[in-house]
């Protein structure tokens, strides 16, 4: 089936339509929506029953970069600072240390039974080294699963940035096959060079998107989303431009802006988080739609040996080693261990040897699709089980409110009060965002003279304001004394 441009719309909105509805309801008997998603393009693609005509791999390269940006960059909005501090160092080591022990022992044990050399196996090892994002945030948040301690924000963080490792690996070791380069030596500047830019900007671009969004005056709230989003494309961009990991940054940036006072910040917040699962469902619908099941039924027997290496031991390998420098339970590193979901993003590393024209490009993104699905399909579908077998999960009753509740507003609930702006205070003609108003609080109204005026980052505060202030606790008033004591 040949579309034309008249019916890309109307297949496409079907397509989306039906994975929201299939999505809604694959929970009930324990089903991932990503693995449906996949299903769906696969159904809709040439081997399937809609026979829709897709073999264009550099297209769904592009689909897959732009929908990483997304799905990125939602998360690092997600990921909350006090919550990660503590388990920074464990976070950061898997997603770096982790990711290159995981890609090297499956690369040598694909060497092993394969008739790939040395370079196509450690190739394919790093293409799924890391774990997925989209994966991993939709799983955890749609499951609401509960974890002990810092499991959570741990397997999160690694999650949201462990794919720049994977993505450099992938790049580095492609070079090897292709001979661009002819050694493993020659790809460290490569590596560092990537690794240091994609940090340094990220943390850059993220202060300068700040100060951008408080300050220019766009007039319409829902502009602001907009911004953000340019703001995250240009980060990507002009960090890949000068050689430095592009993912790296908007991650980085993203972390930085979630955890900074920003005007219209929960509007920014929710706009993300739609558009991140809309990134999802395209980026899966996508890949299904490029994948031949009849091409990768021979690899079913070698594919399913690798992956469950990958699971079994390459993965736990990894994570045994990076945790051994933290004092931790074996039954947090185990399930540490088994939250290791491949999903979209090997998928999307895996186009860059078929864009590359190398021999065994076809083999790799099949045995790569095959892994990814069998991942999701034996990982993602047991992670309540294992938390349960392992004794990390929280019981129901003491499950904390949402992530984005807890993030976006904080809000206090223990006591409430009027306070009246003096005429010259620290606070006169400031803009609330401006205030670094303390986080036990938060304004709920303002009465300016004989009108009620709803609160916003913008809003700017007048002589003789009286602020309806909600606080964690009456004790806390003294935090705003600087803010209210007349000059």
């Amino acid at each position: 089936m040949n579309l034309a441009i008249e019916n890309i719309l109307l297949v496409g909105s079907l397509l989306l339509f039906v994975s929201i509805m299939v999505g809604k309801t694959s929970y009930k008997f324990g089903v991932p929506t990503l693995i449906l998603f996949l299903a769906i393009g696969m159904l809709a693609g040439s081997d399937g029953i809609v026979g829709i005509e897709f073999d264009n791999p550099k297209l769904a390269q592009f689909i897959g970069i732009v929908s990483l940006n997304f799905i990125l960059f939602s998360g690092g909005l997600d990921t909350h600072w006090p919550a990660v501090k503590p388990i920074l160092k464990e976070g950061l080591l898997l997603s770096t240390l982790g990711v290159l022990l995981t890609a090297t022992s499956l690369g040598m044990f694909v060497w092993w039974v394969t008739d790939f050399t040395l370079y196509e196996s450690l190739l394919l090892g790093s293409i799924v080294s890391s774990t997925d994002a989209a994966a991993v945030f939709s799983i955890l948040r749609s499951k609401n699963l509960a974890l002990k301690t810092n499991l959570r924000p741990t397997l999160e963080l690694e999650s949201g940035s462990n794919d720049p490792m994977a993505y450099v690996l992938t790049i580095a070791f492609l070079t090897l096959v292709t001979g661009e380069n002819d050694s493993v030596i020659s790809i460290i500047p490569f590596f560092l060079q990537q690794m240091i830019l994609g940090g340094a900007l990220g943390f850059a671009f993220g202060k300068l998107s700040k100060y951008v969004i408080n300050h220019i005056q766009l007039g319409f709230e829902g502009l602001y989303p907009v911004l953000v989003i340019a703001l995250m494309f240009i980060t990507f961009s002009t960090t890949d431009f000068v050689g430095g990991n592009g993912f790296l940054a908007i991650y980085i940036c993203a972390v930085y802006l979630g955890n900074q006072e920003l005007i219209h910040k929960s509007t920014i917040f929710k706009v993300f988080d739609g558009l991140a699962w809309l990134m999802q469902i395209v980026l899966f619908l996508t890949l299904g739609l490029l994948v031949f099941p009849h091409q990768i039924i021979p690899y079913m027997g070698i594919g399913l040996l690798i992956s469950l290496f990958l699971i079994l031991v390459a993965r736990p390998i990894g994570v045994f080693i990076c945790m051994l420098f933290f004092k931790m339970k074996n039954r947090r590193r185990l399930y540490i261990s088994w939250v290791g979901l491949r999903g979209a993003v090997p998928i999307v590393f895996a186009t860059y040897p078929l864009l590359a024209g190398i021999e065994k490009a076809h083999i790799i993104f099949n045995i790569v699709f095959f892994i990814s699905v069998t991942s999701v399909l034996i990982q993602g579908t047991t992670l309540a089980t294992f938390a349960k077998w392992l004794n990390v999960g929280l019981p129901e009753d003491e499950k904390s409110e949402t992530q984005n509740d807890r993030y976006i507003l904080d809000l206090p609930k223990t006591a409430m009060k009027e306070i009246v702006v003096p005429n010259n205070c620290n606070a006169v003609d400031k803009r609330i965002v401006d205030l670094n108003f303390p986080k036990c609080a938060f304004i709920v109204m303002i009465k300016r003279g004989n009108i009620f005026v709803r609160p916003g980052g913008a809003t700017e505060l007048k002589a003789n304001d009286i602020l309806v202030v909600l606080l964690d606790d009456e004790n806390n008033m003294c935090e705003m004394d600087n803010l209210f004591t007349p000059k």
